[in-house]
């Protein structure tokens, strides 16, 4: 298994401190899987593309988004069929899982939430409607854990927006109020979080020996499906030809 490259595909931040946790993540990764790459379809390089060019082992693409929109239907398989990289099996991403929810309501507890509290989940926010139907799926996941409605904001692009929802569960009379951070690293979207109202913001999922494992599962899945995806076989969005 350790013969296969792992390609870890993650969004890209300008925060060193959102870098650095999404270098921790590969490298504890690596340690139980091998060969391990980190890649950015945003804000900063190497792409997907550049770095499955310089991969000549067959790749296991891992695409670690909490929720599966653009990015992951669209820039990863564009990604993959521009790399000309002949030997690919893309993953679906790390979310929603049942793994994140546990992860989650860990940092809830550790910023001092306790069961009675009113949690708002707050996700990055995209405009596939296919994302936003994978943070209501998390936002179930949590819900079952805390024993109580979690509720769904966002940082950006979609709505409600996490700020209104904390004032509002206010309004309705909620003391306690904290928010989920449903990010896998630091950054710009999570320190937003912190002007929000709440009373206490949870850690992004980060460096977790269950988000490790998590990752190693996709990893070992792409190994062990039979269905290579190759350039000539990705289908690209309309207008869209791979390079």
């Amino acid at each position: 298994m350790n013969e296969t490259a792992l390609v870890l595909v993650a969004h890209g931040t300008r925060s060193p401190r959102g870098v650095e946790m999404i270098a921790a993540l590969a490298d504890a990764v690596s340690e139980q899987v091998g060969f391990t790459r980190v890649s950015f379809v945003d804000v900063l390089g190497p792409s997907p593309a550049e770095v499955l060019r310089d991969i000549t082992a067959p790749a296991v693409v891992v695409p670690a988004f909490l929720a599966s929109g653009y990015h992951v239907h669209t820039d990863v398989p564009r990604e993959v069929a521009d790399s000309g990289h002949h030997s690919v099996s893309v993953t679906r991403g790390l979310g929603p899982d049942p793994v994140l929810a546990d992860v989650l309501l860990r940092r809830l507890v550790e910023t001092g939430w306790q069961p009675g509290d009113a949690v708002v989940l707050a996700a990055a926010g995209s405009s596939d409607p296919r994302a936003l139907s994978d943070v209501r799926r998390a936002a179930v996941m949590l819900s079952e854990l805390t024993g109580s409605r979690v509720r769904i904001g966002y940082v950006d692009t979609a709505e409600p927006r996490v700020p209104d929802v904390v004032a509002g569960l206010r309004v309705q009379g909620e003391k306690r109020v904290f928010i989920a951070s449903y990010l896998l690293a630091h950054g710009l979207f999570h320190a937003r979080l912190a002007d929000a109202g709440a009373d206490g913001v949870a850690e992004p999922l980060g460096v977790d020996p269950a988000i490790v494992g998590l990752m190693t599962d996709r990893y070992r899945t792409g190994v062990l499906n039979s269905s290579v995806v190759t350039p000539a076989l990705i289908r690209l969005p309309a207008g869209r030809s791979a390079r």
